[in-house]
């Protein structure tokens, strides 16, 4: 197994937990390896400091699975960390649906496994994490003898890593859209071609926080992808619900998922841009009792926070604009480079241009099967709010 050696000046936020080690944070390399071989780190003078996989093509050069010395990296160092990560979901009360690992969460960086009743998804983001692809899946098959494996590794990160973009099973071939339960609810999934693995399920608690305040309500919800927001809106009891989408997929998915839920009498949807509709919709006056915000990521890079920042700022102002004074407006973001704190400020900024006084009702992150670790800024992407609009 080889060594690499840090520089002298690195190594503090190595030792305090983070689990990247950058290239240019390299002294030496000591022995021989491959790419996605793991290797032991150590500090400059010879401290341990862990192990993990390494990839030389990568701007991450090293990923630490361990900081044990004595942890052997093998097919059931894998059975374990799953196990382990099972073992905490089920505490939590996450049984059914959820996310079994959080890459980095869960002490296994780049690996992402969601569970929907009996099938799993998996996606492996990194090289190292993709050679030990086959002792995932026999760990899951261990521990959960599953119906269906697939793999959801069309994603352009993996590229930087060298790997290609594909998809499949990794199990005998199954019916790819299920249906999963979740608050009382039924959703389909489709596991083959849904955005990431097919379902997010790091609002599934959130989308209980609005059953007090959709009761009677007249709802707009826009970027509502497969309908899950407005659907739970229309259970709990809302007068009606419209949601928008700019895809005619993401619409016909909402449909389906409102007729599944025999609320298509109550649930509306439009293919429609939400960003120029809404605008038209302010100038027009019109007005909703709750209106949801839950956007997809305005950027993956820092060079861009500006763009997301203005970007957020906009929609929601719109939001605000078209909520009646007493209602509601429920907003999220998924960009892990906006910080809590700067997301609120820019609420409260597209309240102040709105001449809009907000009071806040709750603010979350994702759900508990998605754990935080603090340090580690991309396991803290998820920012729930529900204001009210005085």
């Amino acid at each position: 197994m080889a060594t690499v050696l840090l520089k002298r000046k690195i190594g503090h936020r190595i030792l305090n937990g983070h689990p990247w080690i950058f290239g240019n944070e390299i002294q030496d390399i000591k022995g021989d390896f491959l790419p996605g071989d793991t290797v032991v780190v150590e500090t400059h003078d010879g401290k341990f400091l862990g192990k993990g996989y390494i990839n030389p093509q990568s701007q991450i050069a090293v990923r630490l699975l361990t900081r044990k010395k004595t942890d052997e990296i093998n097919e059931d160092f894998f059975l374990d960390r799953i196990r382990s990560a099972w073992e905490y979901r089920k505490k939590l009360g996450y049984v059914e649906n959820c996310r079994l690992i959080f890459g980095e969460a869960d002490e296994m960086p780049q690996l992402i496994i969601d569970k929907f009743n009996d099938y799993f998804v998996i996606q492996t983001l990194a090289l190292g994490i993709d050679k030990w692809k086959p002792a995932i899946i026999k760990a899951l098959e261990t521990l959960f003898s599953p119906k269906g494996i697939y793999e959801r590794n069309d994603v352009p990160v993996r590229e930087l890593e060298g790997l290609a973009q594909q998809k499949g099973f990794l199990s005998a071939p199954f019916k790819t859209d299920i249906i999963i339960n979740e608050n009382g609810l039924k959703f389909h999934v489709d596991i083959e071609n849904g955005q990431k693995t097919g379902y997010f399920l790091d609002q599934q608690d959130n989308r209980r926080a609005i059953q007090h305040i959709v009761k009677g309500a007249d709802v707009l919800g826009a970027f509502c992808y497969t309908g899950t927001f407005e659907i739970h809106a229309a259970h709990y009891g809302a007068s009606s619900v419209l949601g928008l989408d700019i895809s005619a997929n993401a619409i016909a998915q909402s449909e389906r998922n409102a007729r599944l839920n025999r609320v298509d009498h109550v649930c509306k949807f439009m293919e429609v841009n939400a960003f120029d509709i809404l605008k038209q919709w302010t100038k027009e006056n019109k007005t909703w009792d709750v209106v949801m915000l839950d956007p997809p990521s305005f950027t993956k890079t820092r060079e861009n926070i500006q763009k997301a920042i203005t970007g957020y700022k906009e929609i929601n102002l719109r939001g605000i604009k078209l909520v009646k004074p007493g209602g509601f407006l429920v907003t999220s973001s998924c960009t892990n480079l906006v910080h809590p704190e700067l997301f609120l400020e820019t609420i409260h900024m597209a309240a102040w241009d709105a001449r809009r006084k907000l009071r806040q009702v709750v603010f979350h992150t994702q759900s508990s099967d998605h754990p935080i670790i603090k340090g580690l800024e991309n396991t803290n992407y998820l920012k729930f709010l529900i204001v009210q609009v005085l």
